[in-house]
Parts: C-alpha cells; structure tokens; sequence
C-alpha cells in the first residue's frame, strides 16, 4: 500500500529536505525514525528539495509498506520520537500510482523580512534594515503573471526541461516592522523564490526601476535578476494534490 506523510520542519539544522552524502537532511531524519517504528525499512519520496536552512509548513512525502497501522497512534510515537524542529500531522492511503512529486498541481511558498532588528527571528525571517517601498514591490510582483519563461531566476547550470512556471499569485503584506512575500505556482526552479525576493527589493530599495522587471525577465539572464536572499527567510507553506482535501 502507498502512503503520503504531512509533516513540517524548521529547516535551521539541515542541509535542505534531501538526502546528502556528507550532512543531515530532513529525509534522512525521518526515514530513519519512520523504518524503526515500522520496522520496514523503505523510501521516502517528497513532494520537492528544499535547499539548507530553508523551512517547511506543510510537506508530503510519500511511501510503500504493508504494515498495518493506526494513523493516529503513529502520528503520536513518531512527534515522541522525532526532534522537536520536525512535527507529522497526519497520514493518507493513496493509490498506488500516487506520487508526492509528480502529481502536485500547485506549491506555495512564503519569504518573511523584518525591517527592525528581532532577536527572536533569528535563523526564521531575513533582516533587511533598508526603506522598502512595498506599493512599488507589489506593482513589480504581478508583472511575474504576465510571464512564463523565468530562466532569468533559474540557478545556473540546472539541468530542467523547461525553464516555464505559471504563476497564479504573487504579492507582499505587511504587518508592522515584518514583511511576507506569497507566490504560488505549478513548479517553481532552483532559486527562483530567493532571486524573485532579491529582485523586488531592488525594486523597493530604488536601486531598479518597477518597469526594469520586464526587461530582466525578458533578457532570461540570471546576472541581470537581483541577489538570491538568505535561505531561511523562505517558507514551503503548501502542496495541492487533486485527491487530498486541503483541509486535511
């Protein structure tokens, strides 16, 4: 049978959701903790890499066991057993040919600034301590709707098939002193979250023009976008499957 895990993590202490041959990873962590209390040793899948330090709200994975269990009492043994920075909120028996990568339709992502020092955000939001117009940030935002290509924010030298996301949202709000930019898409590329943030600060700072943006995304070359914010201001904050009710 195929599962999907939800789970979450604070991202601080690992080298990103995937497997790494030299650091720790949320998937190394909660493979391990998942074979021990299933005593079955298999893979998980997930939904999508997360680079180190970044954080995740909401993630699926998924996985094949025959062990019958209760989703319940496992949810409880594995929050008892797992480090405090990784919580599971629920498990789904899905088809076979299910797949927590392939067969999302939509990712959510959300990038926190705060623009007066906080000692208690440390390593969860990005400290910009710049005026930042946020009007022209969010008018510089929904030019990302007009487009497709985005190679312009691609990490180089990524091997994809297509540099080409739709993006259906794009904005900021604000509350106080922090800043929350939302995007949501059907796939996004290496980086593209953390060089669309550095690109649109430039916007607010008026180190580009609101109409530069077109030019940038036109030009599908990475030097001309803005500088890739630090990765733990970003946040996975969702993953639509169209058989997995989102308020599950």
């Amino acid at each position: 049978m195929r599962y999907f895990i939800q789970f979450a993590y604070n991202g601080t202490n690992y080298h990103g959701w995937q497997l790494q041959p030299t650091a720790i990873s949320v998937q190394e962590v909660l493979t391990k903790a998942l074979n021990i209390l299933f005593k079955d040793p298999f893979e998980l899948i997930g939904a999508g890499r997360t680079d180190a330090g970044v954080h995740a709200k909401l993630m699926y994975a998924h996985f094949d066991t025959d062990v019958d269990f209760d989703a319940a009492k496992m949810v409880q043994k594995l929050n008892s057993f797992l480090p405090e920075d990784i919580t599971v909120f629920n498990f789904f028996e899905v088809d076979k040919e299910a797949h927590a990568r392939f067969d999302a339709v939509s990712r959510s992502y959300e990038y926190h600034i705060h623009t007066f020092k906080n000692s208690f955000l440390k390593n969860l939001s990005y400290y910009q301590f710049k005026n930042l117009d946020i009007d022209k940030m969010n008018e510089a935002a929904q030019i990302l709707l007009q487009y497709e290509d985005f190679e312009c924010f691609s990490k180089t030298h990524t091997d994809v098939f297509t540099f080409n996301c739709n993006i259906t949202t794009a904005y900021w709000e604000k509350n106080g002193s922090q800043l929350i930019f939302h995007i949501s898409a059907n796939r996004f590329l290496r980086n593209m979250v953390r060089a669309i943030v550095g690109t649109l600060i430039n916007v607010g700072i008026g180190k580009i023009s609101v109409q530069d943006v077109h030019q940038i995304i036109q030009s599908k070359n990475r030097g001309k976008a803005g500088f890739s914010v630090p990765a733990h201001g970003l946040y996975l904050t969702k993953v639509v499957y169209p058989y997995i009710n989102e308020t599950n």
